[in-house]
């Protein structure tokens, strides 16, 4: 009897050993593919111009420069940076602005990027900068573009750009910068990680079924 308890004890504890060695992989899979959900795949090829999203900052401006040495491009744009209300009542105290936009594109210039553009941008948000870099690329004659997002934000952004420039002739690539925070094969192992998969999947979830045919 005592020895029956016993393999049948030891056949649960292998059991369940068992499961945990084959759910295991299957979770990390399944919370990678979450992850990558969130992650433009478009495929790039030379273009015009390479411009910077408004929050993509330094890592923004890293994966433009590697694109840039990797002759994908040979300038690069990034949106304007003018002062808010609450930069104004800095400056008006007597407080320096820190222009993120002259920050950038002095880094660019101290990696070796020479041509540098600044695209004038009415509001914040990147249904209204989709919009900005459709008329902008107008003006200038621009067809291919490459366009640097942060990762978690890049498939959406990818979507937003697509339904801003239909029927323009204009071509964007979207491209989630590697130096990002948010990396989609190891998110759930960080606070911050989870936060930025919960929001954006919202998000994105949310573009889908508004516009399911973008």
């Amino acid at each position: 009897m005592h020895l029956r308890r016993y393999t049948a004890a030891l056949a649960g504890i292998v059991l369940v050993a068992a499961c945990a060695v084959v759910i295991s992989p299957l979770r990390v899979s399944l919370l990678r593919t979450m992850g990558r959900f969130l992650v433009s795949t478009d495929p790039l090829q030379r273009a015009d111009v390479i411009v910077l999203s408004v929050d993509s900052d330094g890592a923004g401006v890293l994966e433009a420069t590697d694109l840039v040495h990797a002759q994908l491009a040979d300038r690069i744009a990034l949106f304007a940076d003018p002062p808010d209300n609450v930069d104004r009542e800095f400056q008006r105290r007597g407080v320096i602005y820190n222009n993120a936009a002259a920050v950038s594109a002095r880094q660019l210039h101290e990696l070796g990027v020479d041509a540098v553009e600044v695209i004038t941008r009415s509001v914040a948000g990147t249904d209204d900068e989709s919009r900005d870099l459709a008329a902008w690329c107008a003006q200038h004659h621009y067809r291919v573009v490459i366009f640097v997002s942060t990762t978690d934000h890049s498939r959406r952004t990818a979507r937003i750009l697509a339904r801003a420039t239909r029927g323009t002739g204009l071509k964007v690539s979207v491209r989630g910068s590697r130096y990002s925070g948010f990396d989609p094969d190891t998110w759930w192992k960080s606070r911050t990680g989870v936060r930025t998969e919960i929001v954006e999947s919202e998000k994105l979830v949310a573009d889908i079924l508004l516009h399911p045919f973008s």
